[in-house]
């Protein structure tokens, strides 16, 4: 294997990086540093901390970072699947579209049912 082989997904990893990264230094070289109380005082989750760390926790935090980690990985199965899409072929294309379809199932039901409702 040549290193030819590999530029492209190189390219695509420095691009990543840089659109990611880049932002973040220039925000915190150009950005202004005022902190104030209210800026430094402690939070978690959006609400003020106001009693002991064992308080009740709303269990919609946790629903929401579950539907979100359920339905954010299925690009890391779609990046794959594009790359490789000619050696396998159309029972492979077929396949990606069962999974998806019950990808979309699953979150129609969700929406249905009110799961990504914030009430």
């Amino acid at each position: 294997m040549s290193l030819e082989q590999y530029l492209p997904v190189l390219l695509f990893i420095l691009v990543g990086l840089a659109i990611g990264v880049a932002p973040q230094v220039i925000g915190f070289i150009l950005g202004p540093n005022r902190p104030d109380p209210a800026k430094n005082s402690p939070y978690e989750c959006g609400f003020e901390a106001f009693e002991d760390a064992r308080m009740k926790f709303d269990v919609r935090y946790y629903l929401i970072a579950i539907l979100f980690i359920l339905f954010d990985l299925e690009i890391a199965f779609l990046f794959p699947w594009a790359v490789a899409l000619k050696e396998i072929g159309w029972l492979g294309f077929v396949d990606m579209m069962i999974f998806l379809a019950i990808l979309v199932l699953g979150f129609a039901y969700m929406w249905i049912k009110g799961a990504l409702d914030w009430e």
